[in-house]
């Protein structure tokens, strides 16, 4: 059976509790970043906003934004970027006597995650649904995998192995993280540690705890990240994957940062744009242990994308971490929509993916199964 996909159903505007619903109310922008008294705060669930006794759709939607009205279209906007003369859906309950739908009902049932999920569920079924998920937006034209990782992805050997063949084969289009994530793995690569650890064998290693302060006074010197890998310094890891495939990543920075590395964006705001373009593209995200950025990013990222087709299918969101906490709160960020929670160890969990998905990776599982059968007859 083909896999597929749900597709948002759109309302019937013919029902006359949609025809009796108002014109939604405008405020002109006075300042720039300031939004006119009363504006509408955005929902994650897919929203329409009727003006000139039609019903519009944003292309995108995010959450705690304004809806603007212009070139007889809905954008959704941060309010720091509103500029002045733009109009703004005022509203303060968002319901239909506002001329805003909120529509829940407008993707299936199979689309929301319940509650309650623990360290001791089966995620098979997840897995599959995954595995099948990641295959179709990998071969579809406007199939977008974002992958947003924390600094334990990069401290094991198998998991860095995972990331490298998962990106090689067209699985990762976009990375997303912070100068941990990205100074560590280059520490791998470079040094073959992580945080003075060797990145096989655990066991720490003389004067290690230099070993990305060295790292990152190499880059700095350097001048780029780039440039450090092109140079010959780095032996593997996902960032010189993806470097090397001309991959797009996004590191916003912290004040704990150590360095940082030159490509870390230690401005605020520049840090949200430049991830809010690559998120605009999603039809896929993939979280994976670090709260702080999966929680920005199930803030920013639309619920659904507008795919070439027309149809409009939702952006599924995998949270991963072993702690049950980090999903929860992702998951009440999305209301659970096209979410999808997996409390478990995240090495695990990337080195699941590349076996289900890379041939070579299913060809050497099978090759060692057939091996050790026969050793078992052997005995």
């Amino acid at each position: 059976m083909e896999f597929q996909i749900p597709k948002l159903k759109f309302p019937d505007f013919s029902e006359e509790k949609y025809k009796k619903a108002p014109d939604t109310k405008l405020g002109t922008v006075e300042k720039d970043g300031v939004a006119p008294e009363y504006f509408y705060l955005t929902n994650y669930m897919p929203t329409f906003y009727k003006k000139n006794d039609e019903w519009f759709f944003p292309e995108h939607n995010s959450l705690n934004c304004v809806a603007v009205y212009e070139n007889e279209e809905i954008i959704i906007k941060e309010i720091r970027d509103l500029v002045v003369g733009e109009k703004v859906v005022l509203s303060t309950k968002g319901d239909l006597n506002s001329g805003i739908l909120v529509y829940k009902d407008g993707f299936e049932k199979s689309v929301y995650s319940t509650p309650g999920k623990a360290v001791e569920t089966s995620f098979s079924r997840d897995y599959d649904f995954l595995f099948n998920l990641m295959e179709h937006e990998k071969n579809e034209e406007d199939g977008h995998i974002v992958w947003v990782l924390g600094p334990s992805v990069v401290f094991d050997y198998d998991t860095r192995h995972a990331l490298n063949k998962l990106a090689e084969n067209g699985y990762i289009d976009c990375l997303l993280g912070g100068n941990a994530m990205c100074t560590h793995d280059l520490e791998g690569g470079f040094l073959q540690t992580a945080l003075g650890q060797n990145i096989y064998t655990q066991k720490n290693v003389p004067m290690g705890h230099y070993n990305h302060l060295d790292l990152l006074n190499e880059v700095r010197m350097t001048g780029s990240i780039k440039k450090f890998i092109d140079d010959g310094n780095v032996k593997d890891g996902i960032i010189k994957t993806l470097v090397e495939k001309d991959i797009p990543f996004v590191l916003s920075g912290s004040i704990r940062d150590d360095g940082p590395l030159p490509e870390v964006i230690g401005d605020t705001e520049k840090a949200l744009t430049e991830t809010k373009k690559e998120l605009k593209k999603a039809t896929l995200v993939i979280c994976i242990a670090t709260m702080l950025h999966s929680l920005s990013v199930a803030g920013m990222t639309s619920s659904y994308r507008y795919r070439k087709d027309g149809k409009v299918t939702p952006v599924y969101m995998y949270s991963i971490d072993v702690t049950e906490n980090v999903v929860n709160k992702v998951g009440a960020t999305r209301e659970r929509m096209a979410f999808v929670p997996m409390v478990t160890n995240v090495q695990d969990f990337v080195v699941n993916c590349e076996r289900a998905l890379i041939n070579d990776s299913k060809d050497m599982c099978e090759s060692e199964d057939i091996e050790k059968s026969d050793n078992e007859e052997d005995i």
